[in-house]
């Protein structure tokens, strides 16, 4: 089987040409391509499918082999990847592309012939519960804000919580110093115990952020089915639109995530959110399956 490894921001996924390949149990084969030790070494499986209603359809799988809805950091991989190696026109400069979530709209800039960034019409998103609800985890109660951005999304603002530290950290449990509290979380625990939780029937992403500015915000993010990634555009979005509907952010927001920046715009006439953000091919190769 061919196979590229791209990444946005760090979040990096397999992505298999099914245009060209035939994958019968993209699950198991999701489960064993992504382990960094035996496999390839991924955050997931994207396949790049035909689609009778868009230029591909992204069908996304993670770690554990679930099936995911969308993926904003990999539907802009997923975008390069159908202008770079030409299955759409070379003067196209938009795209649609066909998800579980439904039909998202992309434009994209070309340098040297090859996509170096993306926009993602990311659509409307909506809040799933209060805009300060609670549960508690591991013993404490997390206040978050749940917010539907094509996956569930618990928005978790530091300054309003104290949430768990690894317990080899030198930092004290309060707000005070939010950048190294931020790093020193034990999201492991937290992120998991989010998405583990009854209140969670389907599980939960969580993204723990602190706000720098009203245009500035550091975050950190548990996915399930995943763990840890170093960038998630569905929960940029998602956080970006918490704090907004809270008051606490403008309408343009530079999201610093592990792995790079994205930058997410918010139109109030619309109620549309947009992300733009890079999309790298890292290598190709062949394996046997």
């Amino acid at each position: 089987m061919r196979f590229t490894k791209m990444q946005g921001c760090g979040n990096d996924y397999i992505y298999v040409n099914c245009f060209e390949e035939k994958i019968d149990d993209p699950s198991a084969l999701s489960i064993i391509l992504s382990d960094r030790h035996y496999g390839i070494g991924s955050d997931g499986l994207i396949l790049i499918e035909p689609s009778e209603k868009a230029d591909a359809y992204m069908h996304m799988f993670n770690t554990d082999g679930s099936e995911g809805r969308m993926c904003g950091n990999g539907i802009r991989c997923v975008t390069k990847y159908i202008y770079d190696h030409a299955l759409i026109h070379p003067d196209r400069r938009h795209a649609v592309i066909d998800t579980l979530s439904g039909m998202k709209e992309v434009s994209f800039d070309v340098r040297e012939e090859k996509v170096s960034s993306v926009t993602v019409d990311m659509g409307i998103p909506h809040l799933t519960g209060l805009n300060d609800d609670t549960v508690t985890i591991c013993g404490k109660e997390i206040r978050f804000t749940g917010v539907d951005t094509g996956n569930p999304h618990a928005v978790v603002f530091l300054e309003d919580n104290t949430v768990p530290l690894k317990p080899d950290s030198k930092a004290e449990d309060t707000s005070a110093d939010l950048r190294s509290y931020l790093a020193a979380l034990d999201i492991e625990e937290t992120g998991r115990g989010m998405e583990q939780s009854e209140r969670f029937p389907g599980g939960v992403n969580t993204e723990f952020i602190y706000i720098v500015s009203r245009k500035e915000i550091c975050m950190r993010v548990w996915e399930r089915g995943s763990g840890e990634t170093f960038a998630c555009g569905t929960g940029a979005t998602a956080s970006v639109y918490a704090g907004i509907m809270a008051g606490r952010l403008e309408d343009e927001v530079l999201v610093r995530l592990k792995g790079g920046d994205l930058v997410i715009r918010y139109d109030e006439q619309t109620g549309r959110c947009y992300m733009t953000g890079p999309a790298e091919e890292v290598f190709t190769g062949d394996i046997r399956i």
